[in-house]
């Protein structure tokens, strides 16, 4: 993918991931498959298939490594696109104390036949963008039609543990989004919320089904400030459908 910015937040304008021989894991119940190594947006990063692992309690690994004199980041995504519906992930380690080059996304994401890139994109991003001062959290809806501009709403983000959730439920009509304390699958310990219900929602927010992607890169390919490597887990992904 190569990517441009704009006041701050990532917009992918093409999409270049070259898959090639790609490595499989299966974690929650789906076959996922891994970026492989080479270099491209967002960034651009160099793309490492060893930087995502499962380990043996099912929990799924992204890692930011320096490896041979390079930086390396992580992605994997869902081949299947599995439409209107909640998607949630629950994590464990501190993404509210990241570095602030470092960026952790937890998205649908566009494919050539819905639409263009900068269209039909829904976000969950933990990044500061480069800069402390700016809020960790990003929640973003790109519209479903070329030339709109996309909508976004910002929050920060103070854990008080290492366990969190994070889910946007999306329909046809709006994408409600929700970030809480600890690992569960009601709203006990809310963190914060953001409902984006448009008027003109056919046009803004997205109609047709999208691969889930999560990725853990470094903010225009710049190295951690504090020169650290970088580790996130994903104990659990959850898909529920929007009841017919």
């Amino acid at each position: 993918m190569k990517t441009r910015y704009l006041t701050g937040l990532v917009l992918v304008t093409s999409l270049t991931i070259a898959m090639g021989h790609a490595k499989t894991i299966n974690f929650s119940g789906y076959t996922w498959e891994v970026r492989n190594a080479a270099t491209g947006g967002p960034g651009p990063n160099r793309w490492d298939e060893n930087n995502v692992w499962v380990d043996s309690q099912g929990h799924l690994h992204l890692k930011i490594s320096y490896r041979n004199g390079q930086w390396r980041a992580a992605e994997l995504f869902l081949p299947q696109r599995l439409g209107f519906g909640t998607y949630q992930f629950k994590l464990i380690g501190r993404p509210d104390l990241f570095d602030d080059n470092v960026v952790l996304g937890l998205f649908n994401y566009t494919r050539p036949d819905v639409g263009p890139d900068a269209t039909n994109e829904i976000d969950i991003e933990f990044a500061r963008w480069g800069s402390a001062a700016n809020p960790m959290g990003n929640y973003t809806v790109y519209p479903a039609v070329a030339g709109l501009r996309h909508s976004s709403r910002t929050f920060d983000v103070r854990l008080n543990g290492d366990y969190s959730t994070h889910r946007f439920n999306w329909t046809s009509r709006q994408v409600a989004y929700q970030s809480l304390h600890g690992h569960q699958d009601g709203n006990l310990y809310e963190m914060s919320r953001w409902l984006f219900n448009p008027i003109d929602y056919k046009r803004l927010v997205p109609q047709k089904p999208l691969p889930v992607h999560m990725n853990l890169w470094l903010f225009q390919g710049k190295p951690p400030k504090n020169s650290k490597e970088v580790e996130i887990i994903v104990s659990e992904f959850k898909f529920t459908p929007t009841p017919r």
